[in-house]
């Protein structure tokens, strides 16, 4: 997904999460800000961490970062 984000966007700043190119679900057309799946996220954390780790790690470590204008957002699709 990032690729074509990449290409489809050429000339646009785009901040991305490093290590969770698998978790892009999509960008925000107005803002230019990448949208990432929570669900997705957690399950590439779940790589090295239990769930609870993966979930307490995300939160506090990723999820509530503010990197600027570009800060990615973080989409809830565990329904």
């Amino acid at each position: 997904m990032i690729d074509k984000i990449l290409e489809w966007y050429p000339h646009e700043e785009i901040l991305k999460c490093e290590g969770f190119d698998e978790a892009i679900i999509g960008v925000a057309d107005d803002s230019m800000r990448l949208i990432y799946s929570i669900k997705k996220c957690i399950e590439i954390l779940m790589v090295d961490m239990n769930e609870e780790e993966a979930m307490e790690f995300f939160n506090f470590n990723i999820r509530c970062a503010y990197v600027g204008e570009k800060t990615p957002i973080w989409c809830i699709d565990d329904f």
